[in-house]
């Protein structure tokens, strides 16, 4: 189980023990007075590279971050255009029992050290498009990227977390042939990764991606955090059930998939999803009944979905997942919009939904030493992104309560290191 450590801070810690020369600290307030919540990670993740600590003051301010004062932090707030306030040490200490007075759903987790990130994407792949990579490129956080090559070969033990690029991780190139099969992007997908399978050894390109999603698991298992979104969730979960038994259909792999495919899924291999029921037809959009329809949804002016209010003293783990200056959040659909609730695991935590509907949009849970997170819907400042749509441009979304759960996940990994005994 991963631990989060908890600060059980009294005046005199706060006074004497964050800082011997620093005579006040810096508060990166994260409520609806704060001018750019995306870059307010950026900066924080920032000094967590220089070695630096911050306490995350779970649900004060919506979130905010309290550092102790430095130079280098207040200049790149000030050139970032990120609002924050200097306090005094005394200040600083009332604000802490503030926190963690027990009539308040708040808390103290300290940051310790910048989590390692990769992202996993196809080469030639650019930026925009990925909302996480997005939402990195814009707080100027750094990430390598990394394909099945890297994998494949142990590379993942290099990193703390991992973020799946809107990936097919069944082999049917996004279920995207009724409608491109003809257009040359599409040809020259199925090409590299035909070629990419043939040079790591396997005959078909759905063996590969089997492959690659069983090592993520391990990687999981062995104290990784992962965090998905769009058809990353959902094929990647499908891909684990579908470890012995062919699914896919002849124009994808040149041999038809087994007719008993549904019968021979194991969802015990899955990490989030269980009983979903497969959508064979290789001309259907879509995966598996997982996903919510467009249908389902109704009038999309009404698509919000609500973040549940967690205990911070005694559930941290979701609580940061969730901080948000807002808790009802407009939607934005995907390949993957939102997820089923009754395909979700029982273990599985429930971060955000929309109300009075079977439908999820954020998910946490635990596997082995590590974590997964799956986040539905491709980008949150564009509701209906198509294929060929121009890139969201964060810097008219500086604000976004939809992107700030993405960036959540990148600092969650810095809180969650265990205490180590002395």
């Amino acid at each position: 189980m991963i631990r989060v450590v908890f600060l059980n801070i009294v005046l005199f810690f706060s006074l004497t023990s964050f800082s011997v020369l620093s005579q006040s600290k810096i508060l990166i307030y994260m409520d609806l007075n704060q001018t750019d919540h995306l870059k307010a990670y950026g900066i924080t993740f920032h000094a967590l590279e220089r070695g630096l600590k911050a306490d995350w003051l779970l649900n004060y301010k919506g979130g905010s971050f309290l550092l102790d004062y430095d130079d280098k932090i207040a200049a790149e707030c000030r050139l970032e255009g990120v609002a924050f306030d200097e306090v005094s040490l005394s200040e600083a200490a009332d604000i802490y029992a503030f926190v963690q007075s027990d009539e308040n759903n708040m808390d103290v987790v300290r940051l310790e050290k910048a989590p390692k990130i990769a992202v996993y994407v196809p080469p030639g792949f650019q930026p925009w498009d990925d909302a996480v990579t997005l939402a990195l490129e814009y707080a100027k956080v750094p990430y390598d990227k990394i394909w099945n090559d890297e994998i494949l070969q142990g590379d993942l033990k290099k990193y703390d977390w991992l973020h799946l690029h809107h990936e097919d991780f069944t082999g049917q190139y996004g279920k995207f042939y009724a409608s491109f099969s003809n257009a040359q992007w599409y040809i020259d997908q199925q090409l590299q990764y035909e070629k990419d399978a043939k040079k790591n050894g396997f005959k078909k390109v759905s063996n590969m991606m089997k492959a690659v999603a069983q090592t993520i698991k391990n990687y999981v298992g062995q104290g990784g955090f992962l965090f998905a979104m769009c058809s990353a969730t959902d094929s990647y979960d499908i891909a684990l059930a579908a470890q012995n038994v062919d699914i896919v259909a002849q124009m994808y792999d040149g041999d038809a998939a087994d007719p008993d495919a549904q019968q021979k899924l194991d969802y015990n291999n899955t990490l989030a999803f269980k009983d979903f029921v497969l959508e064979m037809n290789p001309y259907v959009y879509e995966y598996s009944d997982i996903d919510i329809q467009p249908a389902e949804i109704g009038n999309f002016d009404n698509d919000y979905f609500t973040l549940f209010d967690f205990s911070a003293k005694y559930d941290p783990v979701p609580t940061m997942l969730t901080q948000d200056h807002v808790n009802v959040i407009r939607g934005f659909m995907g390949q993957t919009t939102m997820f089923r609730k009754s395909r979700i695991k029982s273990d599985v935590i429930i971060l955000g939904e929309r109300e009075g509907t079977d439908q999820v949009k954020y998910i946490h849970g635990n596997f082995g030493r590590g974590t997964f997170t799956f986040y539905g819907g491709h980008d949150p400042e564009d509701y209906q992104h198509a294929v060929g749509d121009p890139p969201t441009d964060l810097a008219l979304y500086k604000n976004s309560p939809g992107y700030r759960l993405i960036l959540n996940n990148i600092l969650f990994p810095a809180a969650t290191k265990k205490k180590q005994k002395t």
